[in-house]
């Protein structure tokens, strides 16, 4: 009879979404609910031993995943595409395994990343909505600008020093940042702002979306925004958006073993109908 440790070992990729409204975030940590730990907990209970894995990037408390990817490393006795059932079948109902796959020994969910694309979602209308609260900032306060959001992202494309938007109490040695995306659209009464970078400051999205609300609001130009950024004005950047607006949208890769459909646009896009598209249908 084959052992357990004879058998060959194989390295898994999984594409994982989660609410993260009930953890605190990602990364495993004492006496707290981490998405981290719910899956090595179930990892775990398949195999009989403790497994650790491996994720693209740590997302904070109560912020959520389209297609965070992670990876482990198990015994070939089960093939990897059935993984993500297998999973399933034993998690909590805010945590989902998309796929999953077999991939190289070498590859590796964070360092063969590329880049990672967040989403961060504001919902305008002065009536709330329950079914848009988990997901989105209730920002009702002031009309927002989108085009003058915009208009303060667009200097940020390129690679630059950012600790303006660099939380105290990270380990990453530098603040330079590669940001290939950054866009800002409104769908509704929603306002979307996505960018995508090599890599996140700890804190970074938050601290950028809460310094873009005084932007799109009118009360600091977008000249203003970029001048504090590049003079790495800390200081100045005092209000971190609410965590729930925020996901992880998607991770890239140069060799990805999944199709787009698993893992490209998963969260979907929230758009609420305008009141003339409304009496067309009354």
């Amino acid at each position: 009879m084959t052992s357990e440790t004879s058998l060959p070992i194989q390295r898994v990729a999984l594409v994982i979404q989660y609410l993260g409204t009930h953890f605190h975030g990602w990364q495993r940590q004492p006496n707290q609910r981490t998405v981290q730990e719910e899956i090595e907990t179930t990892i775990e209970s398949v195999l009989g031993y403790p497994v650790r894995i491996h994720a693209a990037g740590r997302t904070d408390t109560g912020v959520h995943a389209a297609a965070q990817v992670a990876h482990f490393d198990a015994p070939a006795r089960i093939p990897a595409h059935r993984w993500a059932d297998i999973l399933n079948a034993r998690l909590s109902e805010d945590v989902l395994i998309r796929a999953s796959a077999v991939v190289g020994s070498t590859w590796h969910a964070r360092f063969s990343a590329i880049w990672r694309r967040y989403r961060y979602i504001l919902y305008t209308d002065p009536r709330p909505n329950l079914f848009v609260r988990p997901f989105s900032w209730h920002y009702y306060y002031e009309p927002l600008d989108e085009s003058l959001i915009q208009d303060a992202l667009t200097p940020l494309l390129g690679r630059h020093h950012l600790a303006a938007f660099h939380r105290a109490g990270s380990k990453r040695p530098h603040s330079w940042v590669d940001v290939q995306v950054a866009e800002c659209q409104r769908r509704g009464a929603f306002v979307c702002i996505e960018v995508q970078a090599s890599g996140f400051l700890y804190g970074m999205m938050r601290l950028l979306v809460g310094l873009l609300v005084q932007v799109g609001r009118g009360v600091r130009s977008p000249l203003s925004f970029t001048e504090i950024w590049q003079a790495q004005h800390r200081d100045q950047v005092k209000y971190a958006a609410p965590a729930q607006g925020l996901c992880l949208l998607r991770v890239g890769y140069p060799d990805f073993p999944f199709p787009p459909d698993v893992w490209f646009d998963t969260q979907p896009a929230f758009s609420l109908p305008t009141l003339p598209e409304l009496s067309a249908v009354i």
